[in-house]
């Protein structure tokens, strides 16, 4: 059930890692499109809006819990990749500690606090009812929301890319029945559309505990490994936490970006609503490469592959500018069209507002490629600081930009702030991954001289 990504040739391997990581980010996205379609169809254009009002804190939670667990498979990837077992389990049993920490927290935040978050946003008074339920609902199963994020990139971490995606397509057929038995057929309203997630999620977490106890012993944690020291700890919670905000920096600056969309009334909500999920959709293979590199990147740190890393970055990053490339193609040929589903007909106002976000934002896939590329690989090395520094800026920006620009400019002013956000957010990544690049050349250089004077044994060539 495992693969080093050590071995063998790096773009293949960086491929087949990714090609399940999209396909499970894709059925992921369904739940989210299911309950949106749903919604949007059976209870109406100002049903949409009230759950699309809370839209930027239910990815703020999806987010935070997808880049925190990923940060946590970080140390669990580097100890995989050196061969030793026991520091992987104890990787594995620090970040569980965290992970249920900060699992607690979003819960108590998001079900107690949900009123006034929705405030802060200037959600406007005839949505208030049904988006406080639908997000009161959504954020009291937080638990099994970082819960299965925690244990797929655990899973992932040890080279296993494709078992999670089998967990995630049975849990996303389940959640796009249970939205509409919940909707449709007992009449719960926006409610009944967040438990499904909820529900459809749950099962996701039974499944990747059956299979830890039956075919993964790397993972099954003995007593003596939760007996962890304040150094893992620290990492686990410095990557965490770190990965966490930069993955929902987007969330965040979405959620300030909210208080300028919201005072442009429900059809501009809906509009953003429906080019979201559009847009969300789009770009996931483009996440799903950074996810992938990260790991690879960790794996061979841990191995002391330095080539390995600097060719599979390299690479990678062209693969992926090409790839954002042909999505920023397919988004301008459909999709108005795929945005216009999630709305009734005669709603030409919100499709045309969804247009306009979705041909700006796709244009410049190009930059959030790159972004996705360096920032996944700084990650892997261990680096926290650049990533972070890149997050605030992508945050300020998006925030700023949006808020700056949305009374002049109206609706344009939203579609401009995500942008502007990605190229602000790329500058100082960009520096730090040259910089890294050269320190890795650096070290190349000095394991070849060792080998050359037999300090070292030769060791086999990680060209492959």
């Amino acid at each position: 059930m495992t693969k080093s990504l050590t071995v063998g040739p790096p773009v293949r391997l960086i491929i087949l890692f990714t090609l399940p990581l999209l396909l499970g980010n894709l059925f992921q996205q369904l739940y989210a499109v299911a309950d949106t379609l749903v919604v949007g169809r059976l209870l109406g254009v100002e049903a949409l809006a009230a759950v699309g009002a809370s839209g930027s804190l239910q990815f703020l939670l999806f987010g935070f819990a997808m880049g925190a667990s990923t940060g946590m498979g970080i140390p669990v990837a580097r100890a995989f990749g050196s061969g030793d077992l026991r520091a992987t389990r104890r990787a594995v049993a620090a970040g569980a500690i965290v992970a249920g920490l900060i699992a607690l927290a979003i819960t108590l935040v998001g079900t107690l606090g949900s009123h006034a978050l929705l405030s802060l946003l200037g959600t406007p008074a005839e949505l208030m009812p049904d988006a406080q339920t639908f997000l009161s609902v959504f954020f009291a199963g937080g638990v099994v929301t970082v819960g299965f994020n925690f244990l797929s990139s655990m899973i992932r971490a040890l080279g296993d890319s494709r078992t999670p995606l089998v967990f995630l397509i049975i849990a996303s057929v389940l959640n796009v029945g249970l939205v509409l038995l919940f909707i449709a057929v007992f009449r719960w309203g926006v409610a009944g559309a967040a438990l499904a997630t909820v529900a459809a999620q749950g099962i996701s977490v039974a499944l990747c505990l059956v299979l830890i106890r039956f075919r993964i012993p790397q993972l099954r944690l003995r007593a003596a490994d939760w007996r962890v020291g304040r150094g893992e700890l620290g990492e686990a919670a410095r990557l965490g936490l770190s990965m966490g905000f930069q993955m929902s920096v987007i969330a965040i600056g979405a959620a300030v970006l909210q208080y300028g969309i919201n005072s442009l009334g429900t059809d501009a909500v809906a509009a953003f609503t429906a080019a979201l999920r559009v847009d969300q959709v789009a770009v996931i293979p483009l996440a799903s490469v950074g996810v992938a590199i990260s790991t690879y990147v960790a794996q061979n740190r841990g191995a002391g592959q330095w080539w390995r890393i600097r060719y599979g970055v390299r690479q990678t990053a062209l693969m992926a500018v090409g790839l954002s490339l042909v999505l920023s193609l397919a988004i301008l040929l459909f999709g108005t069209d795929l945005a216009g589903l999630f709305v009734g007909p005669g709603e030409h106002r919100v499709v045309a507002m969804a247009h306009e976000y979705l041909v700006i934002n796709g244009s410049l896939y190009w930059v959030l490629a790159l972004l996705f590329v360096w920032r996944g690989a700084l990650q892997g090395m261990g680096s926290t600081w650049v990533p972070t520094v890149a997050g605030v800026m992508e945050l300020l920006a998006r925030a700023a930009v949006g808020l700056m620009l949305v009374a002049p400019l109206g609706f344009l002013g939203v579609t401009l702030a995500a942008p502007l956000a990605w190229v602000g957010a790329l500058v100082p990544l960009a520096a730090a991954w040259f910089l890294q690049r050269r320190r890795l050349v650096l070290a190349e250089r000095a394991l070849a001289e060792a080998e050359a004077s037999g300090v070292l044994e030769p060791v086999a060539s990680c060209r492959g």
